[in-house]
């Protein structure tokens, strides 16, 4: 069995895994809840499963594997195969530099004994080995730290959920007609991923190439919600923008509720769905069986909206500015994004700054 949130390192792995092995493995929402499902299928089973996962979401993983699968609690084996983005010596984006540099001593703190994946057939096979001896002689978890180029490239286009390319508009193109509509004084608070570095593309190429009211969550995956709402709650007279993808919205969808219970009037949020992890290799998150307006509905949204076309993006962005929040309109789109999508070339934090001293303006809104 082998259960996970994709990676970029991982993805040849994952989609030879899923054209060779279907039916044995499972994307889940976030890296703790396939901790847990791995250890369902141990109990079950008696066999040690795989969980797979970008160190980034390490993080996610530290409550179940601590206070769960640890020998000195339930002693759960399960092999965890980690890309090791931000690796040491190897260049990556500002937001993997110190996720990269920590990642063994996260390991060492959690106990979780780990060996770097060796890129030839012979050695892996040798620390894999190695690694089934330990888990079924200590009855706890191990780690195999992959690094990039560690697999060979592996493309199969079964692999990719092709039910999102009957939608007629692209991620990109969506974003273009959002920020068309937004209003100078418009706090705009982007997800991970593609769509974060797009955001940034198109204020670059627009007249003012201004970033001041923009936050991009280039990390934090699934958390750009909350960050918007915090924003919300402390800058009433700012109208507010979350702009989610499906994936990330997924991966701690309960921030819903809080949102809910807190009815910030200023609060508008915008899921790009287009069923996939666009970022790391495209692999199916499920969204396109999720019901979004009817979650934000139970959990206490004022208004739900729903666009596919250019022509209904720009009219539910004209209406999600006038309805009082919390509100919600999911786009579904196309997948795929284009080869020479740039990435932010100033520092995060002069972006922080500048967000900042853009909220800091309420005399002008």
């Amino acid at each position: 069995m082998f259960v996970g949130v994709p990676d970029s390192l991982l993805k040849d792995f994952c989609s030879y895994v899923y054209t060779t092995a279907p039916n044995r493995i499972i994307i889940t929402s976030n890296e703790g809840s396939a901790i847990g499902l791995a250890a369902g299928h141990y109990l079950s089973t008696g066999k040690i499963p795989v969980v797979y996962l970008q160190n980034s979401g390490l993080g996610n993983t530290a409550n179940p594997l601590v206070s769960l699968t640890h020998p000195e609690v339930y002693g759960i084996p399960m092999l965890l195969v980690i890309g090791w983005r931000g690796e040491p010596t190897k260049r990556d984006e500002p937001q993997h530099r110190a996720q990269g540099r920590l990642l063994p001593n996260m390991c060492q703190s959690m106990d979780l004994l780990y060996s770097i994946l060796p890129s030839y057939r012979d050695g892996a096979a040798t620390i894999a080995k190695m690694a089934f001896k330990h888990m079924r002689s200590t009855s706890s978890p191990y780690a195999l730290l992959v690094t990039r180029n560690t697999f060979a490239k592996y493309d199969d286009p079964n692999y990719k959920e092709i039910e999102g390319h009957r939608y007629p508009v692209g991620r990109e193109e969506a974003l273009r007609i959002i920020l068309s509509h937004l209003h100078s004084t418009d706090v705009v608070v982007g997800s991970t991923g593609f769509l974060s570095r797009e955001i940034f593309t198109l204020r670059e190429q627009s007249v003012e190439k201004s970033h001041a009211g923009d936050f991009l969550s280039v990390g934090s995956m699934g958390h750009s919600p909350s960050i918007a709402l915090g924003v919300a709650l402390e800058k009433p007279a700012r109208q507010v923008f979350n702009l989610e993808g499906d994936g990330s919205f997924i991966m701690h969808m309960g921030v819903a509720v809080t949102i809910g219970l807190k009815q910030p009037k200023n609060f508008k949020q915008i899921v790009i769905n287009n069923g996939v992890h666009d970022s790391v290799g495209a692999q199916p998150t499920g969204a396109f069986n999720v019901d979004f307006r009817g979650i934000a509905k139970s959990c206490g949204y004022r208004t739900v909206l729903y666009a596919e076309t250019a022509q209904e993006i720009s009219d539910h962005i004209i209406t999600l500015r006038k309805v009082e929040g919390p509100a919600l309109l999911e786009i579904r789109v196309h997948p795929g994004v284009r080869k020479d999508l740039g990435r932010p070339m100033v520092s995060f934090q002069s972006l922080k700054e500048g967000f900042m001293n853009f909220l800091e303006e309420e005399d002008k809104v």
